[in-house]
């Protein structure tokens, strides 16, 4: 068996629904897959003295979660003021209008369409809310309208898809771009060095309380793919069909699809640089 704290970024053992800082709970959804890991996190995020909570990313339109999401703040003693969401993507935020109705609070994202209210969501926003603070990161690249929450006062970073709790993530080509994720897991890197961030609180997996560990190995994993896919090209491999096929062969095949995505994403990255033709 392996020892966590020898795994990128420490992972923590046990069950992941939870309190996993003194702000910070997890409420996991029940749809497990290969892509989404154990489930979706929804996290309910506080001040320990205040009456008044953030949930971010209410995940799938399954109304016994939502419920049981404000079940588990309302026993807390917390009321839910505000919804945020990290991306768009169904498994973090289908359920996000009917959480809206559930709280009667509004939705604020980076993108127009999945806001419900006025207000959205940009880089350098803090969001205050009952004494929270919570700063607003870009971090496109899984998707163009990523974003990832820094909470300053628990030195953590709610990172939705950005950086998962196991494994790594996809870059969703089109609308993800490597160059554009690249530079985002090199702004998380700059929290861990000048912002004293440790802990992840990812979308999917759990908690990660090495962050610098973590991200220092997403750019080493993402820099090694790279080299791999480029010299498969180099044989002879040309559609990311075939590059998935040689590259991920030690990959269950059941990933292959999203794999693929990835690959398209680093073979534009590849061709915008003038590495391949």
């Amino acid at each position: 068996m392996t020892d966590a704290a020898s795994l990128p970024g420490q992972p923590r053992g046990g069950v992941l629904s939870g309190q996993a800082t003194a702000r910070a709970h997890c409420v996991l959804a029940p749809n497990p897959s290969a892509m989404t890991l154990d489930g979706t996190n929804t996290w309910i995020v506080a001040e320990p003295d205040s009456d008044l909570a953030v949930v971010i990313d209410p995940g799938p339109l399954d109304d016994d979660h939502l419920r049981r999401v404000m079940d588990t703040a309302e026993r807390a003693g917390k009321r839910v003021a505000l919804t945020l969401l990290t991306h768009g993507h169904p498994d973090h935020a289908e359920g996000a209008a009917r959480f809206a109705e559930l709280s009667g609070t509004s939705v604020r994202a980076l993108d127009p369409a999945l806001r419900l209210g006025d207000e959205g969501l940009a880089a350098g926003d803090v969001v205050r809310t009952g004494g929270l603070e919570l700063r607003v990161v870009p971090t496109p690249g899984h998707t163009a309208d990523s974003l990832c929450f820094h909470l300053p006062a628990e030195g953590a970073v709610l990172t939705g898809d950005t950086v998962l709790g196991r494994g790594t993530t996809v870059v969703a080509h089109p609308d993800g771009r490597l160059g554009d994720y690249l530079d985002s897991l090199r702004r998380l890197r700059s929290l861990t060095v000048d912002d004293g961030v440790a802990t992840v609180l990812p979308g999917h997996g759990p908690v990660l309380d090495d962050a610098q560990g973590a991200i220092e190995f997403y750019l080493a994993h993402r820099a090694n793919r790279l080299a791999q896919v480029e010299t498969a090209v180099e044989g002879g491999f040309r559609t990311a069909s075939a590059v998935v096929a040689h590259v991920y062969a030690d990959v269950d095949r059941s990933l292959w699809p999203a794999a693929e995505l990835s690959v398209r994403a680093q073979l534009a990255y590849l061709r915008e640089h003038g590495l391949i033709e």
